[in-house]
Parts: structure tokens; sequence; C-alpha cells
């Protein structure tokens, strides 16, 4: 698995897979990503920058050159998933990745929301985006989808689905909801510390969602490969 941080203004994924620090070596093959497992390679800005603090002002053009970097002389190997973890909205990371993979056969894109209307605003726009560029859409997670106490067990809506949640979302627009992950404060606490928090917290509610949405993603993914070396006879390549 390959994952690829292009949220090159707030770029977290060194933190949340706890490789803060590491180092991107080039060498005649490209960019060496920093690798957190043997299976497990990640390729961020935040490898890039002098310090964890230090800010990323570009404009555009300097944003699209790197994305098409990370894409074109990254040294992934050979990788089952590429997946690409994108800031919020529909500006220029969004397009670039879309713009330079449109030959790529890329799977789809999976929508990320919390309940309350105010994040569904932003994520219609985001639904709309995919399917103007003619992205697939995978699948809807809600986030944060209400709060089990770890001690008395009560179930608390953070955040109240006022309009329906992800659920309705999934309904209006016709898009699969894949899961709705429970906020746990673990989940925070492990990206923090650069913890796995299936390997933490094993036996969660939240990871049970987890490996449900992770299931569902593999399995809309093998069935589309599946049907495109149906379509063309051929065996296709993991993008």
């Amino acid at each position: 698995v390959a994952v690829l941080d292009v949220d090159i203004c707030g770029p977290s994924m060194p933190r949340i897979f706890g490789v803060e620090g590491e180092q991107v070596h080039n060498s005649g093959s490209g960019w060496s990503p920093v690798y957190v497992t043997d299976n497990l390679a990640v390729m961020s800005v935040g490898f890039l920058l002098s310090s964890p603090d230090d800010a990323v002002i570009w404009r555009g053009p300097k944003k699209n050159g790197l994305i098409k970097q990370f894409l074109r002389d990254v040294d992934w190997g050979e990788v089952d998933y590429l997946v690409i973890d994108t800031p919020p909205g529909t500006s220029d990371e969004h397009l670039s990745v879309v713009q330079y993979l449109s030959e790529a056969n890329v799977d789809g894109a999976v929508i990320i929301t919390t309940p309350q209307e105010i994040s569904l605003l932003d994520v219609r726009k985001e639904i709309s985006f995919c399917r103007k560029v003619g992205l697939p859409l995978i699948g809807i997670v809600e986030n944060m989808s209400g709060f089990v106490c770890p001690k008395c067990k009560t179930e608390s809506q953070i955040f109240p689905p006022t309009t329906g949640g992800g659920e309705k979302l999934s309904q209006d627009t016709n898009i699969p909801l894949l899961g709705k992950l429970p906020l746990d404060p673990r989940i925070g606490k492990c990206c923090d510390e650069g913890k796995s928090y299936l390997t933490e917290v094993p036996d969660s509610p939240a990871t049970k969602v987890f490996v449900q949405i992770i299931s569902k993603i593999k399995e809309h993914c093998a069935k589309l490969r599946s049907q495109q070396e149906s379509d063309t006879g051929e065996r296709m390549d993991t993008a």
C-alpha cells in the first residue's frame, strides 16, 4: 500500500504514521518514499520541510508541479493500492490529481463527511466536483457518527444529523454508505502518537467499522478490476 499526501499546506501523514522527521532520498530511480512497514510506504511534502512548523506558502503552479513530481518521480515499486489523501475542498490539489491520473484507471474517490449539515454542504460540492470531472465515487464514510461512553456505554450525538447525515446523503446521491465511524478520543490520540488505532484498540466499535469500510473498498476495487479485465481481455495494472 502506498499513501500519497497531497495536502500541501497541511501535511499530516508523517505524524499520523509515526515517521515525522524522516528524510526522503533521491536516487537514479527517483524519490524513495518513507516506509512505515515493509508493505506500507508514504510520501508527503512534510518530509521535505526543515521543520514540522514550517508553512508552505505556495501558489497553484508550484503546488501542481510538486504533485506531478510525486506521481511521476516517486519509486513506489509494485503496489496493490495507491491511496491519495487530499485536503478538503475542490481546488488545485484535486484538479491536479484528477488531471495527471486521467489515463490511470483510477478506482474512485472515498467521500468523508461528518453528520451535521454544515459539513454536508461542503461534501455535496465534492460529489458534484467528482461527477463533473468524471471521477468515480466508491462510497461515503460518516466520521464522528455519535459517541459511546467507554464507561457507561451511553450513546450521545455530538454532531446531530439534523438533515439526515451521511445516510440521507447516500440515499439522495445514490452513493453507497461504506460505514458510520463513531467518535472515539483514542483515534485522535493514536494519530498524535503515530500509532495504529486498529492495533492499539482491536476490540473497539470503531475498529469494527474501520475493518468494514476497508473490506467494502477492497471488494469494490476487486469487482472493478475483474470487470475491466473482462472488458479488455487483458490483465489490468493495479492503480
